[in-house]
């Protein structure tokens, strides 16, 4: 199974049975879609520390949504995925001195200032995907429905325009140190 299609298969199906039935049909759909996924990365050896901690988020975001049939920890949950990510690349960088962007991305070889720049840029554009989702979750007015086609294609095109641009800016550093 295509890679991309395994990163996005929960988030496409949580999308669909938003569609067809409720956020809380939704959630459920999206924590199992999740613990497939987990599983068959786990059985190909893929698992990285992202699946952990995506896999965790869901389950107790989407798990309180569903116990306490409450939308509003659903909606919470990009947001907080989007901080922790942001916290483990400050706390590699300002505690251990890593960009742990290195590890993610293994086989490019770049000089540190790079890695340095890579690094800061993830780290502030997963607080901005954290600030624009809580803004389109609770400050817009926006149906829970609205709110979920903005979190399933809005952020994905706004996260694929972002690595686009990223990829762009090594492509033409790369080109240069070859």
């Amino acid at each position: 199974m295509p890679s991309l299609l395994i990163d996005f298969f929960p988030l496409l199906l949580f999308f669909v049975a938003l569609k067809v039935g409720d956020i809380f049909i939704a959630t459920a759909v999206a924590i199992a879609a999740s613990v497939v996924q987990f599983a068959y990365l786990y059985w190909r050896k893929k698992l990285g520390v992202i699946h952990w901690l995506s896999l965790a988020v869901i389950v107790i975001f989407g798990g309180l949504t569903i116990a306490l049939h409450d939308e509003t920890f659903i909606k919470w949950k990009p947001s907080v995925l989007y901080l922790v990510f942001a916290l483990v690349l400050l706390v590699g960088k300002l505690v251990w001195r890593r960009d742990l962007l290195r590890y993610v991305m293994k086989g490019i070889e770049l000089p540190d200032r790079v890695w340095n720049g890579l690094t800061w840029a993830w780290t502030g554009f997963f607080v901005f995907l954290a600030v624009l989702n809580w803004v389109v979750a609770f400050h817009l007015g926006l149906s829970t429905e609205a709110w979920g086609t903005f979190k399933v294609w809005g952020i994905l095109i706004i996260l694929l325009l972002f690595s686009l641009g990223q990829g762009l800016i090594l492509a033409r550093y790369l080109q240069r140190e070859s």
